[in-house]
């Protein structure tokens, strides 16, 4: 019953955005410009995931995470993840911008959630108001704190770095884990800016963040699935804290991926960088039944790309940015 594409690659995991809006306007995801959200007639309703999901389960999807936008901007989290346990996904994880954290946490842990990420991309305030476009560093970092005391430590925190905003930063980010005890991740910068304003001089490489890192903290790699995206350190001198490598530019890990997302407004992308979107939406909303729907994502996930093509001269962006994606 397992969901498996042309390349025997098999699909174990969804990312699943429950929603486009975002409390945050980062220069690497969205445009400072005004945007108008999608009605909300537009994007799926809660029984509308719901079904989807417990549609995907039973095809090997073991592993969700809830992305946005900010997915806590959107009332009734809570209510979806308790529901997500109750129909047998096994490990439930979210993507956050921790803005909203300190006061959701223990309700979120209560509903079931087992993991969490938080994005933070400056130790800066000042670097962080630019990044982000909000004063909300303190906001974030009490929820860094309320999520790392609770049952989901460690946390995982995400930096994604752009040459000439936080490069500066990665010592710092390294120390912060030592210091925290949490798993900091470092993500390459990729072309899914809205404002495109993304080249490869703006990217620092996974491999530059880590000599500069074992330079100052020798580090020693960590077994990981193939299916990861990350490649894991620990510090050799038994320091806490964990170092993550994202590297989907220079070291592309495609020919393991084990993910799929559906996007808020119901569409099925096979790959972060698909260009086309396949409509689960209009299926669901012609009253098309399980068995069909089953039929139709299968014939989707068979065609999932070979690779996302960013090194190659003939890549094209895709036409939605991650705010509309879902990470």
């Amino acid at each position: 019953m397992s969901l498996s594409d042309k390349f025997g690659r098999h699909i174990k995991d969804l990312r699943v955005s429950v929603t486009d809006r975002c409390n945050f306007r980062c220069v690497y995801c969205r445009s400072a410009d005004p945007e108008n959200y999608r009605d909300h007639d537009e994007i799926l309703s809660w029984d509308e995931l719901r079904r989807l999901v417990r549609i995907f389960v039973p095809l090997g999807i073991s592993k969700v995470r809830i992305t946005g936008g900010e997915p806590l901007v959107r009332d009734g989290v809570e209510s979806f993840i308790s529901y997500l346990k109750t129909i047998g996904v096994e490990d439930l994880s979210m993507t956050t911008n921790g803005r909203l954290l300190a006061d959701r946490c223990e309700k979120l842990i209560a509903a079931g959630l087992d993991r969490i990420n938080i994005s933070l991309d400056s130790l800066d305030p000042i670097k962080f108001q630019k990044i982000t476009r909000t004063r909300s560093y303190d906001t974030v970092m009490r929820g860094i704190d309320a999520a790392q005391k609770s049952r989901l430590a460690p946390v995982k925190i995400n930096a994604v770095l752009v040459r000439g905003f936080n490069e500066d930063e990665v010592e710092a980010f390294a120390a912060f884990a030592r210091e925290r005890g949490v798993i900091m991740r470092f993500i390459e910068f990729m072309p899914l800016d809205a404002d495109r304003h993304w080249s490869r001089e703006l990217m620092v490489s996974a491999k530059q963040v880590y000599e500069r890192i074992h330079a100052q903290w020798p580090l020693e790699q960590i077994a990981h699935e193939k299916s990861e995206t990350a490649r894991k350190y620990r510090f050799v001198d038994g320091a806490p804290g964990e170092i993550g490598l994202i590297a989907p530019v220079t070291q592309a890990f495609c020919g393991h991926c084990s993910r799929i997302r559906l996007t808020a407004d119901g569409k099925l992308r096979t790959c972060l960088f698909s260009k086309e979107d396949r409509d689960l939406r209009a299926l669901l909303r012609a009253e098309a039944s399980d068995e069909e729907i089953v039929d139709w994502i299968r014939s989707v996930v068979t065609e999932k790309e070979e690779g996302h093509r960013i090194n190659e001269p003939d890549f094209v962006p895709p036409s939605r940015t991650m705010v509309f994606i879902g990470g």
